[in-house]
């Protein structure tokens, strides 16, 4: 299953892809449209299966669908509950390339 039909924006979708992401693994495959949907996901498995991506890309896609609000409010709180995983958000390599197309994330 290619990450285009998850419902991910074209941008995402390439910003993906020029991460060196193929293919979307088990965790992602299972959580990106059940959040796209608005659900909540809860999911546990291996480190570097791709739990990371599997929040970011469909919080990015949402937080560009919606406008910036003046004054700036919260729009997003990623919980990161031990220090393994701590330095990974910071370095989501989609994420940047997703902030640099779009001007609302």
């Amino acid at each position: 299953m290619p990450f285009d039909s998850l419902g991910l924006a074209p941008a995402l979708v390439q910003a993906a892809a020029e991460s060196g992401y193929a293919a979307p693994t088990a965790i992602q495959a299972a959580a990106i449209p059940a959040i796209l949907q608005g659900r909540d996901v809860r999911g546990s498995t291996q480190t570097g299966s791709g739990k990371t991506a599997a929040f970011s890309l469909p919080l990015l896609q949402r937080l560009a669908a919606e406008p910036v609000q003046s004054p700036r409010r919260v729009r997003a709180l990623v919980l990161v509950p031990t220090r393994e995983p701590n330095s990974r958000p910071r370095s989501a390599r989609p994420c940047a390339v997703w902030r640099s197309t779009c001007p609302n994330a």
